[in-house]
């Protein structure tokens, strides 16, 4: 097949996080597979622009991307060059995937996919829950989605990465048709050890952002009834940062919390096989790559019932999920993983090999070339 994918950002930008990992793990594999995958995207790379070739095709890892300037310097990533180019070709793709959602760009190209007759494969990626739609700009949104944002969704195939978004986006669209399939994640190699730590280690591996609720699981650890050390991997707004080190401090917890910085890919395996809980208490997650790349070291998993991946997690006895309405149902569920020494233990050892079954590349990307086949077959249909 010859698939499109549209996307304001791709790699190198990992400012963005999981989402970019996620589009280029899949792009990749298709290729890897036989098929044919170009990217349009712009030179976004949070507020600056990545240093590339413009509209001239670049080869990565067997994908061609063209990366196309764009006029605003924000989230908005206004691009005309793209639009235009959408407009010109499109028609010439077997599928045309496109990703994200609340920003111009893809309100555009879809507008374009539209009018030029093509259903294209929308991934939100976490951008049409409740906590996105009633958070930042939110009569902005309630506006663009009340004019024109409900036709263009009306007008694409939905794909999301867990049963939590899809419940999420139906709300938003009920008669949508679509799948759940799970993103492609990049697994580390086998073999990582057992921790031996003399403190219980709990790790914190995300952005560094109010969304995550890391101010949740640290008013929650300063009252748990065990000793442990917390080490918190990431980085977000400076003044944000400071505000949570400003609080372990106000909780008594200065001691006991390691502000450990970023954690690139080849350092947060190592990172994550070293503790003995990881925790994300999250407002919301529409996926969250992180509790895979846990897990796939054998490190348990800690989360709460907004995170996108919670459902697996409880339904293949991977860890603990929570509420994070109260403080001390947060606690509870620390102080159980604590106590069970026996099912961390069992985690360990059975995780990995669940993990690399259920997330296995070939497996899900077929999962995708399934959907877009039959999206390509429904428009010969109509043709």
């Amino acid at each position: 097949m010859n698939i499109l994918f549209i996307v304001p950002s791709y790699k190198p930008a990992y400012v963005y996080g999981g989402p970019v990992v996620c589009i280029a793990k899949l792009a990749e594999r298709l290729v890897q597979l036989g098929h044919s995958v170009t990217v349009y995207t712009t030179t976004a790379n949070g507020k600056s622009e990545l240093d590339v070739p413009l509209e001239k095709p670049v080869m990565m890892n067997g994908v061609k991307i063209l990366y196309f300037k764009r006029i605003t310097g924000d989230h908005t990533h206004v691009s005309p060059r793209l639009w235009k180019a959408t407009w010109r070709t499109v028609r010439q793709y077997d599928a045309v995937h496109m990703h994200s959602w609340w920003n111009l760009l893809i309100m555009g190209a879809s507008l374009m996919c539209t009018l030029r007759g093509v259903k294209p494969v929308l991934s939100p990626h976490g951008m049409l829950c409740d906590y996105v739609f009633d958070s930042r700009n939110q009569l902005k949104k309630k506006i663009l989605h009340n004019t024109v944002g409900k036709f263009l969704l009306s007008k694409t195939h939905l794909h999301v990465s867990s049963h939590m978004e899809w419940d999420e986006c139906l709300r938003v669209n009920s008669g949508w048709n679509g799948a759940m399939i799970y993103n492609l994640v990049d697994l580390p190699g086998e073999g990582y050890p057992k921790s031996q730590n003399q403190e219980f280690t709990i790790s914190f591996l995300s952005r560094i952002d109010p969304k995550k609720g890391l101010d949740i699981l640290l008013a929650a650890l300063a009252k748990v009834d065990f000793p442990f050390r917390l080490q918190v991997a990431g980085s977000g707004e400076e003044s944000y940062v400071e505000q949570m080190k400003q609080k372990a401090g106000a909780l008594g917890l200065t001691e006991k919390v390691d502000w450990v910085g970023w954690k690139n890919n080849e350092e947060k395996f190592s990172f994550l096989a070293g503790s003995d809980l990881f925790a994300l208490t999250s407002h919301n997650e529409n996926f969250a790559i992180v509790v895979i790349e846990s897990l796939a070291v054998g490190t348990p998993v800690l989360v709460s019932e907004h995170v996108g991946l919670s459902r697996y997690v409880n339904d293949n006895r991977l860890g603990w999920v929570t509420g994070i309405g109260s403080i001390d149902e947060v606690k509870n569920k620390l102080n159980a993983a604590h106590a069970d020494w026996e099912e961390r233990n069992r985690i360990h050892q059975s995780a990995a090999a669940i993990i690399r079954n259920d997330f296995n590349e070939t497996t899900l990307a077929n999962g995708y070339l399934g959907m877009y086949q039959h999206l390509q077959a429904s428009r010969a249909q109509s043709n």
